[in-house]
């Protein structure tokens, strides 16, 4: 039997005063996904549709063969890194890992091990004790993905993690990520905007345009590709 999907989207719409958003793919597991398109285009409504916190108008979500529609964030098999990380000032760097573990922090000391091998794993050794507005951009990104690492959920979703970071941090984020995608063998959806993330990251690509999933390739195909307008400016593909 084979293994299922990581997800599919069958139909699915959401309807606004003046717009509907339409979505149909089915996204293997495994993979990096990027997910792009211009702005306003559908791409962070796509991933709250996924995660839960933004619910269809019609359609069916499945999340690994399971049909997710009435489960709430929380019970989804999903981790979600925004692109303002989510982080609690006035908490230090282990105690907003450990809300990844437990949300009431309620932490046992196999738990605080698995905190700080999250950190060792992010090239945060030592900052346990830290609070998030002492830590540069690139160590507030590698917070969250500690957090998102101790839920060992299969499915992580990053909404322009990156889109904050100086060049430098970028490569070193991108790196990083795809080291960490290799040793969990999660599924990774990440919106983003930079050809230069899709090409350093990407197994595949779903890129949208006006609400619609109008390209879902291989990065291969989807760099040879110059059938579509939106897609060849987001490449730099005009003249």
């Amino acid at each position: 039997m084979n293994d299922p999907l990581a997800i599919e989207l069958s139909n699915v719409e959401v309807r606004y005063d003046t717009t509907t958003l339409h979505f149909e793919c089915a996204v293997a597991a495994g993979g990096i996904v990027a997910v792009a398109g211009a702005s306003g285009s559908g791409k962070s409504t796509l991933l709250h549709l996924v995660a839960g916190f933004e619910e269809p108008d019609g359609g069916e979500i499945r999340i690994l063969g399971k049909n997710v529609d009435r489960l709430a964030p929380s019970e989804r098999p999903v981790s979600m890194i925004f692109q303002d990380n989510n982080l609690f000032a006035h908490l230090d760097v282990a105690t907003n890992v450990g809300l990844g573990i437990d949300p009431a922090l309620r932490l046992s000391a196999g738990d605080r091990i698995t905190i700080e091998d999250a950190l060792r794993r992010v090239g945060l050794t030592g900052f346990a004790r830290r609070l998030p507005p002492t830590l540069s951009g690139g160590e507030r990104q590698r917070v969250a993905l500690a957090r998102a690492l101790v839920r060992h959920r299969p499915l992580l979703l990053l909404d322009e993690p990156f889109a904050a970071l100086d060049p430098g941090m970028r490569a070193g984020m991108r790196t990083l990520l795809r080291e960490l995608h290799e040793e969990e063998g999660n599924t990774i959806l990440m919106i983003t905007h930079h050809p230069d993330d899709v090409k350093a990251l990407a197994d595949s690509v779903l890129f949208l345009d006006q609400g619609r999933i109008i390209a879902h390739d291989s990065l291969a195909r989807f760099l040879e590709r110059r059938d579509n307008a939106a897609i060849d400016r987001f490449l730099g593909n005009v003249s």
